[in-house]
Parts: structure tokens; C-alpha cells; sequence
């Protein structure tokens, strides 16, 4: 996205980081950007945060991402500069928006997701306190949402599917839908694996995140032993940023390797057999089944992994849902190495016809005013903000 804007206006980026960023992503934030502010935010500060906005009555979320020192930062860019537009990423920037001077300048908030549904998701799966707490986060998150489609311009998401959700509590909002892409000279396919090399299923993503550990820890648990029972030599590597002590205990199962963090994950998807993406709860689009899907390594998925995707890949990846089918969708591919080439050609096509960036950021660039590269008419935004959360490492 920031590659995108970077031809078409002057962009300030200001976010948060919650670990040390290399000397690599700053430069390249600091070419892509005339402006780069990145404030740090530990984690106890955060949870403090987010306790004193539950008790305001605000979400958890509003907390967690609150910093004072970010906030100074937007106050001084938005005193001296006369922005067309600012565009918060994620509805846990957008409270910046509401104390900026911004003098006219076209508020946007890419929601990405409509988080409010997903912590009611998330309640759907869990008991007792918690269970409460994400229906109270959910429902708070909700009027959140709603303050925002009243104050913006406009709300962007990833997927029809959340832009129906959306209007659905928010008739009054203008939604635009802004699909995910993928970097496809950095999602290439790798070498074709035959049959005699060493079988290995890999997971790709964040290991800390709660959907991420749900759906990861129910696989380990139902259906892997299914799984090794057939074919012992099999190995699942799990790949991600900061596993939790549940994921890592999952190494504790025949055959799970708990990689963890990684310098990139491509290597680990080409050196797969099969990716496997079994999420309970999600949202919108999943980047890890797009990026799996264009390095040419066979995806079978859950429904609710595959459901952003639109027109939904039927026949450039599998579905499965119980463990029975996620057994079965396995050891058909195992032992058709014909059938995993196939479904790793047509995935590739697929994400080149849908999901290459610089169509996928079309709708961005109309609603901003920018869609072509600099070709800028006297009316155009020159200068836009961009307020993000995390920028990572990894």
C-alpha cells in the first residue's frame, strides 16, 4: 500500500512497533515516505491501557493501541501540514482521528476486517469470564465502528462479504471494498517436489494470534493423530512469530516441529508438500492462504479460511472441515503428486488474476484521487497521512 501511494502523492507514515525494527525496514519506510514516525509500545503499558478503557467504557482495543507519544507526533504533522487525506489502517488507529486538526482533509479508515464480528466470533468459541469478555469487547468494538461510519469519508475492507456485514449495521456509511494482494515476484513458485522426497506439511502465521493458536491447537489435537496414524513419516512445521507456550507445546506430538520465527517464509513453503490453514474463527481475506497459493505449494483449508475470497477457489484449493475430510483431503494429495501440481498451477493462476496488488489497490488510489502514477491534477491529494499499527520485524 505504501508503495503504491509513495508514486502517486507525498505520504508521512506514523506508526507503532511492538520490537526492534531493522535498520532495513526504516530505510526502506524512510524512501518510501517523506515523513516516517515509528513509537514503540510495550506490551505491560499496553494491557494497563486497555484495562483503563474498559472501565471508561471504551474497548480494549482503544487501550492497546493508545499512545500519548504517537499522538503528539500526528498533533505536530497535522499543525504544520495541510493534508488531502489520512488513512488510519485498522480500526485500532482510527481514535487518532478524532483529536487531529485536520482541517478538511478526507478521513478513511481501512477497517481491513470489521473486528466487532470477530471477537463475537471469537465468544462463539470460548466459556465462562472470557467468553463474556469478548461479547463485551465485541459489542463495543461495534459502536466503534459505528462512530467511524458517521465521521469518515469513508471505510474500506478486504472482501464483499465484510462490506455487506458492514452496511448491514452501518447503512449509512460508504463502504469500498480494497482486496488483499500478494507480492508475486516475492511469492514465486519453487522447484517441483516429486514423490520420494520427504513429505512435510507446514502452518504459515503469527503464532501469538489468538485465531491463529485456536485453529492450529485444534488441528494438533483432532486431526493430526488421524493423520500419523496413515502416514508416520509425515512432519508438520508450524512457522511464525512468538509462539505461545500452547503452541509450543504442541512439539511435544509425533512429528510437529515449532519453527518460530523466520527471515522470510518462502523457503518454508516451497520446501512443503502441502499448506494447511485449519482457522475456526476469521475475518476477511488470509493473506497466508494467498501467499501459499502463489509460491505454488498446495492449500487445503478450512471454510472459514477460504470464505473472503471471491469468486472462491474451488478448484485451486481443498476444503475440509471435520477431521475426517482434513484426513482425507491430506492423503489424496500425498499420494497424487499429478493432482498436487495441477492444484498448484491453477492456484497460482488464480492469485495472478485476483489478487495482484497494483489492481487490488485500484479502488484505493479512486477514492484518494491518485490512481494514476504521477499524473497529479491541481485538485489531487498531494499530501496524505498514513496512521498504522504494528510495523514488525517479521
Amino acid at each position: 500500500m505504501l508503495r503504491y501511494l509513495s508514486t502517486r502523492a507525498d505520504v508521512d507514515l506514523a506508526c507503532l512497533a511492538d520490537e526492534e525494527v531493522s535498520r532495513e525496514s526504516r530505510e526502506e519506510l524512510q524512501r518510501l515516505c517523506q515523513r516516517v514516525a515509528i513509537v514503540r509500545l510495550g506490551a505491560r503499558q499496553r494491557w494497563w491501557r486497555a484495562l483503563a478503557a474498559l472501565l471508561r467504557g471504551r474497548s480494549a482495543t482503544e487501550g492497546l493501541f493508545r499512545s500519548s507519544k504517537l499522538q503528539q507526533v500526528l498533533h505536530d504533522w497535522a499543525v504544520r501540514t495541510q493534508y488531502g487525506a489520512v488513512l488510519a489502517f485498522c480500526s485500532s488507529m482510527a481514535p487518532y482521528l478524532e483529536k487531529l486538526p485536520l482541517r478538511g482533509a478526507k478521513r478513511i479508515v481501512d477497517l481491513v476486517d470489521v473486528d466487532s464480528q470477530k471477537w463475537a466470533d471469537y465468544a462463539d468459541k470460548a466459556r465462562g469470564p472470557a467468553a463474556a469478555l469478548f461479547r463485551l469487547e465485541a459489542r463495543r468494538v461495534r459502536k466503534l465502528e459505528g462512530r467511524l461510519a458517521q465521521a469518515c469519508a469513508a471505510l474500506t475492507v478486504v472482501s464483499t462479504a465484510e462490506a455487506e456485514l458492514l452496511r448491514r449495521f452501518a447503512p449509512q456509511a460508504t463502504v469500498v471494498t480494497v482486496v488483499n494482494g500478494v507480492d508475486l515476484e516475492t511469492f514465486r513458485p519453487g522447484p517441483v517436489r516429486g514423490a520420494t522426497s520427504t513429505a512435510e506439511c507446514v502452518f504459515v502465521g503469527a503464532l501469538d494470534y489468538r485465531a491463529n493458536v485456536d485453529g492450529i491447537t485444534w488441528f494438533c489435537r483432532e486431526v493430526w493423530p488421524q493423520v500419523h496414524a496413515k502416514h508416520p513419516d509425515l512432519v508438520l512445521r508450524l512457522v511464525g512469530r512468538r509462539p505461545t507456550a500452547a503452541v509450543r507445546r504442541l512439539s511435544m506430538l509425533p512429528q510437529v516441529q515449532v519453527i518460530g520465527d523466520v527471515a522470510e517464509v518462502v523457503s518454508h513453503l516451497h520446501r512443503a508438500r502441502l499448506a494447511v490453514v485449519p482457522l475456526r474463527v476469521a475475518r476477511g481475506i488470509q493473506n497466508k492462504v494467498l501467499e501459499a497459493m502463489a509460491a505454488g505449494t498446495p492449500v487445503i483449508a478450512s471454510p472459514q479460511a477460504l470464505e473472503g475470497l471471491n469468486p472462491a477457489p474451488t478448484e485451486q484449493a481443498y476444503e475440509a472441515d471435520t477431521p475426517e475430510q482434513w484426513e482425507s483431503a491430506i492423503s489424496r494429495l500425498l499420494a497424487r503428486p499429478d493432482e498436487c501440481q495441477r492444484l498448484a498451477t491453477a492456484a497460482r493462476d488464480y492469485v495472478c488474476q485476483h489478487h495482484r496488488w497494483s489492481t487490488c489497490l485500484e479502488p484505493l488510489g479512486q477514492l484518494l484521487g491518485v490512481s494514476q502514477p504521477e499524473i497529479v491534477a491541481p485538485s489531487s491529494v498531494r499530501d496524505a497521512l498514513v496512521i498504522s499499527n504494528f510495523i514488525s520485524a517479521s
